[in-house]
């Protein structure tokens, strides 16, 4: 069934926001169908640019700096504090299971409900492996339908030497994306948003490898 989509209306979907964690690169990976012209999607992406532009550190600062020791912070805290404003302030489901195929592909970080469809957002903590299996993930997901559209959340290349070791990044998968640009899908989205910190400042407390060190605005 092929699906239908509201339309962007450009008065109301524009969002301008001080971003203190910055978005520096989004790249449609995949676009079939009217679905990223679409005001469902102007809505989405706006949440998660406004989720992720409210990742300050330290905490009670307005912007987003990092100890420049090398490998020297966490990414949890990082990816919870987006996932905690997405949960919180738009109604997005954290940690939802999905099965689409014979064995199950594991949890997806967080999910919305479009018109009985659902668009999956995946945060990448783990290696360049861990980034790849989760863009598998999310095709596959557009394959059998399940899937409305995607998102992967990394770190540019800019801001890996400061996490922890091995962090998947966008550089390291950027010479793949034609692999995953051949899936023939009769509709689907899936896009890469680079985040990257503010600046930099020895003074700085390092991340904490864990679940603490996390603020919110």
């Amino acid at each position: 069934m092929k699906k239908t989509f509201r339309q962007d209306n450009p008065d109301t979907a524009k969002c301008t926001l001080a971003i203190p964690m910055k978005i520096v690169q989004e790249v449609s990976l995949i676009s079939v169908g009217s679905f990223e012209e679409s005001s469902d999607w102007s809505i989405i992406r706006a949440e998660i640019r406004e989720a992720i532009s409210l990742i300050v550190y330290p905490p009670g600062t307005s912007s987003f700096t990092i100890n420049p020791t090398k490998h020297g912070n966490g990414v949890k805290p990082i990816k919870e504090a987006c996932m905690i404003a997405l949960r919180d302030r738009f109604g997005w489901k954290l940690e939802s299971p999905i099965n689409y195929a014979t064995r199950s592909p594991g949890k997806v970080d967080a999910t919305k409900i479009i018109d009985n469809y659902l668009f999956a957002l995946e945060w990448e903590t783990g290696n360049i492996s861990s980034s790849h299996r989760a863009v598998n993930k999310m095709v596959l997901g557009l394959l059998r339908g399940v899937l409305l559209g995607a998102v992967l959340v990394l770190p540019s290349r800019k801001l890996y030497p400061y996490l922890t070791d091995r962090i998947g990044n966008y550089e390291e998968l950027e010479p793949y994306f034609d692999v995953w640009r051949s899936v023939r899908i009769e509709e689907g989205f899936l896009a890469i948003f680079v985040i990257e910190h503010d600046q930099i400042d020895n003074s700085v407390p390092k991340i904490t490898k864990g679940t603490d060190g996390r603020a919110l605005v």
